[in-house]
């Protein structure tokens, strides 16, 4: 995946909320050693039942997995992604997780969106063009 020049901000958040972000950011790391057709199995299963997230919920629990785990601020943006969804579907909703590729240097991301825009990144939606997507149900 792409390596970001500078890590994200690890801000702060409410204490509550540490212990499902953690266990988020944990549940990722082991997810992000399987293949990538199993990693969207599962994450397929998963999202089932959930209602789709807004920005809002989407951008809180980017923010709690980034406060949470280093690996998730700094170049880890496939773990970010799948801890930020994870998280998300702890909360009852999901995001769209995406993983896709730029050709013009190339460059590979994986990232989640909620109503249609990337949630907490600094590119524009359409700036990588998405191979693989896990939509939220509709």
């Amino acid at each position: 995946m792409s390596i970001h020049q500078v890590p994200y901000s690890r801000g702060f958040f409410a204490r509550a909320g540490r212990p499902a972000a953690f266990m988020a950011a944990a549940t990722a790391r082991l997810l992000v050693l399987l293949p990538p057709r199993r990693i969207r199995r599962i994450l397929s299963f998963l999202r089932r039942g959930a209602a789709p997230a807004t920005m809002a919920q989407a951008l809180a629990a980017r923010q709690a997995v980034v406060a949470t785990s280093a690996r998730c601020a700094g170049e880890g943006c496939l773990q970010r992604s799948v801890a930020t969804a994870l998280l998300c579907r702890l909360r009852g909703v999901w995001p769209d997780w995406c993983t896709g590729v730029r050709t013009a240097p190339f460059r590979a991301h994986a990232w989640v969106e909620a109503e249609g825009e990337p949630v907490g990144e600094p590119f524009p939606a359409g700036y990588y063009r998405p191979l693989m997507r896990v939509a939220a149900g509709r």
